[in-house]
Parts: C-alpha cells; sequence; structure tokens
C-alpha cells in the first residue's frame, strides 16, 4: 500500500538525466582554457599606444661612478593631509655610455632594457633653456635695402 501511492509511482518514474553523471562528461570543457581562446583583436590606428613614464627629466647630481651618472628628478604631488603641491624627489642611476655629463647638467632620462641591477635609463642631453639664440636681421633680408643707420653720410 505504501508503494503503490500515486505520489511514489510518480517519483519512481522520474529518473535524473544529465551528462554529468558518473563522469561521463569530462569537466576540462567547462573552464576556458587560454590555448583555445583567439588572441585580442589589435587596437585600432587611430589610437595611440600609452607609453608611461618612457621619459624623466633632471638634474645630475653625482658623477663619479664609471659610465653612470645619478640623476635627481624632481616632480610636484599634493600633500596626502593637506592638499598643497609639494616637490617630492626621486633618484635614478642611469647609464652614461661616454662620461660626457658633469654634476649640475640637465638630462632627459629614457626608459631601456635593464643594463644592471639599478639601471634601467639612459641619460641624454638636453638643450639649455638659457642657450643663446641666433638671431637674424630679418628686416635688412626682406627689403634688402641697407638700414638707415648703414648709409654713408654726406
Amino acid at each position: 500500500m505504501f508503494l503503490t501511492s500515486p505520489s511514489i509511482l510518480q517519483l519512481k518514474s522520474f529518473s535524473l538525466t544529465t551528462p554529468f553523471l558518473h563522469g561521463s562528461t569530462p569537466f576540462s570543457h567547462l573552464f576556458k582554457s587560454s590555448a583555445v581562446s583567439p588572441p585580442p583583436p589589435p587596437p585600432p590606428p587611430f589610437l595611440s599606444v600609452i607609453k608611461a613614464m618612457r621619459t624623466l627629466q633632471g638634474k645630475v647630481v653625482c658623477a663619479t661612478s664609471d659610465k653612470t651618472v645619478a640623476v635627481e628628478v624632481v616632480r610636484l604631488a599634493p600633500h596626502p593631509k593637506y592638499k598643497r603641491r609639494v616637490r617630492k624627489k626621486k633618484k635614478y642611476q642611469a647609464h652614461d655610455p661616454s662620461n660626457q655629463f658633469e654634476v649640475g647638467d640637465i638630462v632627459q632620462l629614457e626608459k631601456s632594457k635593464p643594463i644592471s641591477k639599478n639601471k634601467s635609463f639612459v641619460a641624454v642631453p638636453v638643450p639649455s633653456r638659457n642657450s643663446p639664440k641666433t638671431k637674424e636681421n630679418t628686416s635688412q633680408q626682406e627689403l634688402g635695402l641697407p638700414l638707415e643707420s648703414e648709409q654713408p653720410v654726406s
């Protein structure tokens, strides 16, 4: 009487039909495999590649080592509490293959492959801002006439 009730008969006729019973289907196809997935598409040509921290500019503070200079880079950063911009200094070791830089020179640091444990920048000279500029007398060249002050007095 207990097995013949209609609710028990419905349960007996119900069977689970899933491919995962008894290990019939491997779980490997459930997870994404990196080897199977296609590589990401290349960025569109109109977008430029972002190159972070490729060049820095600073002042040489030590040039005693052979083919190495220590460059101090100064940047402005907000103070964590007071939000005022303060100067932050950091020293980088840079490669100077010809020992051309002296203390006080302004150089530009370009990122390169690591040269040693601490050196991954190459020092490049930067023209100083106070260098004299060649000023040409354009007014005389434009007209082709001598200036009044250059004419002979008669």
